[in-house]
């Protein structure tokens, strides 16, 4: 049974409810997306040996090695 508080009425559109995005919140979400977009590509395709920011801790790139493999990233 379809009540009057479910359906809209005859001949009138139901409005949709838009997200209210403002400059400061897209310039927001970017930011962050691209920090971790970097973050995630220097950990899976730079972070070995020399410019590791762990030293000569390896605990890292063995993580995460086989992934590197598959997303072609070389590393020997």
């Amino acid at each position: 049974m379809v009540t009057s508080t479910t359906a809209a009425a005859p001949g009138k559109a139901r409005a949709l409810a838009v997200p209210d995005i403002t400059a400061v919140n897209s310039a927001l979400w970017l930011t962050l997306t691209v920090l971790a977009a970097a973050l995630a590509y220097y950990f899976l395709g730079y972070d070995q040996g020399a410019v590791s920011v762990f030293g000569s801790d390896t605990h890292i790139h063995e993580f995460i090695h086989d992934s590197r493999h598959f997303l072609g990233f070389p590393c020997h």
